[in-house]
Parts: C-alpha cells; structure tokens; sequence
C-alpha cells in the first residue's frame, strides 16, 4: 500500500529554518510529482510547492517563493521542503502529496496519495 510519512516539523521562531521530508514507498516514486499543501485551522488546503517527477523542475507559491526550496531524490524516495525565513504565517499542517502522472499541479483534487500531515508552527 501506498504510504507517504511527512518528518521534520515543529516549532520554530520566526526567521528560523526547517526541513520537512516526505518519505514515499508503495509507489513507483519517480514515476510521481510530488507537492507540499498547507493547511491551516479553518482554512483549505492550500499549494505551496511541487516539483516534476524527475525532480528537474519545481514551482512554488508566490506566497513562499524565494523561502522555501521543494527537492525530490528518487533513489532514496524522498521529497523534501526546505523552508526558511519562516514567518507566522506560515504555521499550518504541512501535508506531502503524490501525484500519478509526471507533470507539476497546483490543485489538491490532481493529487492521488497524500500523508499524514506535519505541523509546522512559527512564533512571531
């Protein structure tokens, strides 16, 4: 079965740095784009990253453009986002999503795994 185990959250000050990690397994892993939702008390889901199935080419949001770095490496079957310059804001479950075809989506109805989720909360 197909399980992804997102790692790495936690609290942090603002301006402060992490690293979350999404391990895949269950799936041909680069086969999949993969992406980084957020979601926060009362709010959708929202896109923050997501790269190619290669890994070759990513797109963030603009609201975290130039912060945070998504990065895949298939032979350990990993996704990672690394965010910096964290602001409060940015506080939310952090989920990774798997997606079944090569090519970068933005919507959460395109993504056909997803994990567990991972808070991330940033102190002002």
């Amino acid at each position: 079965q197909v399980q992804l185990v997102e790692s790495g959250g936690g609290l942090v000050q603002a301006g402060g740095s992490l690293r979350l990690s999404c391990a895949a397994s269950g799936l041909f892993f680069s086969r999949f784009a993969m992406g980084w939702f957020r979601q926060a008390p009362g709010k959708e889901r929202e896109f923050v990253a997501a790269i190619t199935s290669s890994g070759g080419y990513a797109y963030a949001a603009d609201s975290v453009k130039g912060r945070f770095t998504i990065s895949k490496d298939n032979a350990k079957n990993t996704v990672y986002l690394q965010m910096n310059s964290l602001k409060p804001e940015d506080t939310a479950v952090y989920y990774c999503g798997a997606r079944g075809l090569a090519t970068i989506s933005v919507l959460v109805s395109e993504y056909d795994y997803w994990g567990q989720g991972t808070q991330v909360t940033v102190s002002s």
